[in-house]
């Protein structure tokens, strides 16, 4: 069974699709892309995140405390209630990123996050994450709070899958329906044309890498995908026309193809 843990630091950007196409061309020298981007452009994500009905997790979070987790389920594209989903604790401690996962049925997942008892232990699960997922649990009286999604392209280095980068675009969220089986729809979160990179990787970046920042003047931007959306709904006027609130079906300004055509025109 592989062990879903993961450390490392993550440094986040925000880039508008000019110089995301540039890097897309700067990356392919020194990275490969993704397994799941060999067949599609992007590949969706889709998580629902848990959090107290004050929204404690996420606001201890925005006050960048040392230590701050979060909650969440993740599916790879739509789920059925018998997909392989994860269930993930993300920690940060003095800026290094854990995250622990075990993978589970979805209906399990559901199952174990609204009693807080696990199922019978399988061979795709991780027992000891689990443990820890049901000691979360008994802490916090934890429902879910988002359904959050995102197209993503990622890339690793060639020989050195350490360092990772990725690009998050057409990220939606919304607040009734959690459930991931509903399919992806929602409000979108950034504008359009903009696109979310991380650097991940446990140690320094290389050299290649930060004169490519300085080059295309890329800076570190703080941002986080739930904290974004709890401070826009804390923040919205409460005499909002009903129609500027309701759910809507985000449609991506081109498609993935249209896109890889623009990469490689350049």
């Amino acid at each position: 069974m592989a062990i879903e843990i993961f450390n490392r630091y993550e440094k986040k950007y925000k880039v508008n699709e000019y110089i995301f196409v540039k890097l897309q061309n700067r990356l392919s020298e020194f990275m490969e892309v993704d397994s799941y981007n060999k067949s599609q452009f992007t590949y969706p994500i889709c998580n629902i995140y848990y959090d107290t009905c004050d929204s404690q997790l996420i606001r201890a979070s925005l006050s960048k405390p040392m230590y701050k987790e979060k909650l969440r389920v993740r599916s790879y594209g739509t789920a059925n209630t018998d997909s392989k989903v994860y269930v993930e604790i993300k920690k940060k401690i003095n800026g290094l990123v854990n995250k622990r996962r075990s993978g589970m049925k979805l209906q399990e997942a559901y199952n174990f996050l609204e009693s807080g008892e696990p199922p019978e232990i399988k061979p795709y699960m991780n027992s000891q994450v689990m443990k820890e997922i049901q000691y979360l649990l008994s802490r916090y009286d934890l429902k879910p709070k988002v359904y959050l999604s995102y197209e993503r392209r990622a890339y690793f280095e060639a020989g050195n899958p350490d360092l990772r980068i990725s690009f998050d675009t057409n990220i939606i969220t919304r607040h009734e329906d959690m459930r991931l089986e509903s399919g992806i729809y929602g409000s979108p979160l950034l504008s359009g044309g903009e696109w979310l990179m991380e650097i991940k990787t446990s140690r320094s970046m290389p050299v290649w890498l930060t004169q490519t920042l300085s080059e295309y003047k890329i800076y570190p931007s703080s941002f986080s995908k739930y904290g974004a959306d709890y401070q826009r709904n804390i923040v919205s006027s409460p005499i909002q026309a009903p129609s500027d609130k309701i759910s809507m079906i985000f449609i991506p300004a081109r498609k993935p193809e249209e896109t890889f055509g623009l990469v490689a025109a350049h």
